[in-house]
């Protein structure tokens, strides 16, 4: 192979919170086994793909690269200590490898667990959608398209040993989306179901993505309510698909909505 672009990992925050040994299983060992694949097969190019939420929470400015890790979830601290390995296979082994964190995915095909699919999925379906505490929690919103830019700048043109945020440039409280969510599938506040907050739910998330611009160029190109607004269109479009996917895991998965990125 050529390269491995990787995006593999248990991403639902809530249930690394009940299951977190699957989490370090995946996102850690999982990690260590492909990255030893990568250097005794030859593998020329890595990229290994990340999330803000290694950084914790912060209240007001954003990160940038080289802030400290200081993750609050089982999840986060996963994908915080995939990415030390992945540094470590880089300066220890000169795996050419490059990474990448982003920050909240949404757009087609994401799981129905996930806060945006889920609540839409819902509220199609005629029901109530989970809002977690006052939904005043601050997240960056990425298109799956934009994501995938950004990771083909960085894959060719991305300094190796380096990292690189991916921000969606906009920053929203989960009430705001969830009213813009309303909107969109046409419910109005009755629909939203208040729910107990979950355990160290981070406040906001934001990055800075001063490096990838100023380096490779990049700038997200989906504005958000178009972007939000196409992906309303697809989930109603293509009841089947996540129909199919919803209820045969919403059992073992839960009802209430998570974050975690990729999607």
């Amino acid at each position: 192979h050529d390269a491995v672009v990787h995006f593999a990992a248990e991403s639902h925050v809530d249930r690394s919170l009940a299951a977190a040994a699957e989490f370090v299983r995946t996102n850690v060992g999982g990690t260590q086994t492909l990255l030893e694949a990568c250097v005794a097969t030859g593998v020329a190019r890595v990229v290994h793909v990340s999330t803000d939420e290694v950084y914790g929470t912060i209240a007001e400015g954003s990160w940038t690269e080289d802030h400290p890790l200081l993750p609050n979830s089982p999840y986060a601290a996963t994908k915080a200590s995939s990415d030390l390995i992945a540094r470590a296979y880089w300066r220890t082994h000169g795996l050419d490898l490059s990474l990448t964190r982003c920050s909240n995915n949404y757009g087609p095909y994401q799981h129905p667990e996930k806060l945006i699919p889920l609540f839409v999925t819902n509220l199609l379906e005629g029901g109530t959608v989970p809002l977690y505490g006052d939904g005043l929690n601050v997240r960056e919103w990425l298109h799956v398209d934009d994501h995938c830019r950004a990771i083909q700048l960085v894959l060719t043109r991305g300094r190796p040993g380096e990292i690189y945020n991916v921000g969606g440039g906009n920053e929203q409280t989960n009430l705001a989306v969830t009213e813009r969510l309303l909107h969109l599938c046409g419910a109005d506040r009755s629909a939203v179901r208040h729910v107990a907050d979950r355990k160290g739910h981070d406040l906001r998330y934001s990055l800075d993505e001063t490096k990838i611009r100023e380096e490779l160029g990049y700038a997200p190109l989906v504005p958000f309510d178009q972007g939000l607004a196409d992906t309303v269109a697809w989930y109603r479009d293509n009841t089947a698909w996540w129909k199919a996917s919803k209820h045969r895991h919403e059992e073992a998965r839960g009802h209430d909505h998570g974050e975690g990125n990729p999607a």
